[in-house]
């Protein structure tokens, strides 16, 4: 199974807390063991013997490993080596040739563009084969370029934050890879995150990536058709099997495009069914 047909909430769960696998993976659509950033410097070792241990369902489990070229990712590779696990994250991706390489290796990648040079080279990462998905991350973003936040006084992303999100998201679309939207920080902040998942749902982000299970049934109702934009969508594509190019259904006019958005709509819900779960 690729990264895009996991689901649309993706559980970060520390790779150091493997009393917590099994909870993680039963919660979301699919878990992220993350051998990064949640994990302490003198805790790498024992994220690594515990994720050799584990045995979740490699269909629905993605591995973060540490920054290509550095010790700690050789480590994390080497510790993945004798698991089932092929889906990778690889933390502040930046260079093309070193996911080559890794994709090479038989695992499937999520690059995640979370640096100012990563978010840059975003449309060289996406062509790469063995790239499935591509996701964007705020905070590392923004220390990458010195500064010290990524949200303004009002709680909402600065224009340069924002402007890397849609980056990424174009450039993957435009090789026809999938999109993984960031974390939503504020675990207590449901409407935040809610109108964020809407956003890139709405976007065509496949998934949104979460750091508490709390967060999972948000997301999955916020990717969601409503009933109403699922009767739309049916009516339609209904309408459609009877016209032939250009027609008008509720005084709107409806052309290929509308014609993709409805299909989108279903899918979508296609993509949600059976993800109720908590």
């Amino acid at each position: 199974m690729s990264a895009f047909a996991m689901g649309p909430a993706l559980l970060f769960c520390p790779a150091d807390r493997p009393e917590r696998y099994a909870k993680a993976a039963e919660r979301a659509d699919a878990v992220i063991l993350d051998c990064e950033d949640a994990v302490a410097p003198d805790a790498k070792d024992s994220a690594r013997e515990a994720l050799a241990a584990s045995r979740l369902d490699p269909a629905t489990t993605i591995v973060r490993i540490n920054p290509l070229g550095t010790a700690d990712a050789d480590a994390d590779l080497a510790a993945l080596a004798g698991t089932d696990y092929r889906t990778v994250m690889v933390a502040k991706a930046e260079d093309p040739a070193a996911l080559a390489a890794l994709a090479a290796r038989g695992y499937a990648v999520i690059a995640l563009c979370e640096t100012a040079a990563g978010v840059v080279a975003a449309g060289e990462i996406a062509a790469v084969d063995g790239v499935v998905a591509l996701m964007w991350g705020a905070e590392d973003l923004v220390a990458s370029m010195g500064g010290t936040a990524s949200r303004d006084a009002r709680g909402q992303y600065r224009a340069v934050v924002q402007h890397a999100r849609a980056t990424v998201h174009l450039a993957a679309a435009a090789r026809g890879k999938a999109s993984v939207d960031a974390v939503h920080l504020d675990i207590t902040d449901e409407a935040g995150l809610a109108e964020a998942a809407a956003d890139a749902a709405a976007l065509g982000f496949v998934a949104t990536a979460c750091i508490h299970p709390s967060q999972v049934a948000v997301i999955r109702r916020a990717y969601a058709p409503t009933p109403d934009q699922r009767v739309w969508a049916e009516r339609v594509l209904a309408a459609a099997e009877h016209e032939r190019g250009v027609f008008r259904l509720d005084g709107q006019m409806v052309d290929e495009p509308v014609l993709r958005h409805a299909r989108a709509v279903l899918a979508r819900g296609e993509g949600a069914a059976g993800t109720e779960r908590v």
